[in-house]
């Protein structure tokens, strides 16, 4: 028993010289210098962002849009359950029965100051009327040029919903 612990101190002395020496010699010091040394000489890359674009991936969220069917007809519901998952509560759906019993929207809003972009309201939705598109520039003045109306996000869906029906078809084999 006594040669045990004997052994087993000497390794704890043993592994405690080695940190002390690797320490004093400032080893991982020269080890991030290294690293830094490989890429400070290595060519940079540089974007010209306005004039060259960075690929996107193909499952970017960005800007929201609200769809219509073929007929013409907005597609929201109002099942309001975009508003319900959503965890930054960016969006507010008002809605009202129609003369032919179904219901429909009559305000659906989302401030996009709120928004994080997490896309719970688009996977959420049964009939795929809430889409965030590939459209990542767009900005505001002031706080209120990102609050986000029906109208406009209806007009931002009837603009690019070729690219949207095209994004929704090449990740339909994914959901």
């Amino acid at each position: 028993m006594a040669a045990a612990t004997d052994t087993l101190a000497s390794r704890e002395s043993a592994f405690s010289l080695k940190d002390f020496l690797s320490s004093f010699m400032l080893l991982e010091l020269f080890k991030g210098l290294k690293v830094t040394g490989k890429y400070f000489f290595a060519r940079k890359i540089t974007v010209q962002f306005p004039e060259e674009k960075t690929p996107l991936s193909p499952r970017f969220r960005g800007l929201h849009a609200l769809r219509r069917y073929e007929n013409g007809e907005e597609r929201c519901i109002a099942c309001k359950l975009c508003e319900a998952v959503c965890p930054a509560m960016a969006i507010t759906i008002e809605s009202d029965q129609r003369a032919d019993g179904t219901r429909r929207t009559t305000r659906y809003d989302i401030d996009l100051t709120k928004c994080i972009f997490c896309g719970f309201c688009e996977e959420s939705c049964p009939v795929d009327s809430i889409v965030e598109t590939h459209i990542l520039e767009y900005h505001g003045e002031k706080r209120g040029d990102l609050y986000f109306t029906k109208d406009m996000l209806l007009a931002v869906g009837d603009r690019y919903e070729s690219e949207i029906a095209a994004s929704k078809a090449a990740d339909a084999k994914y959901r």
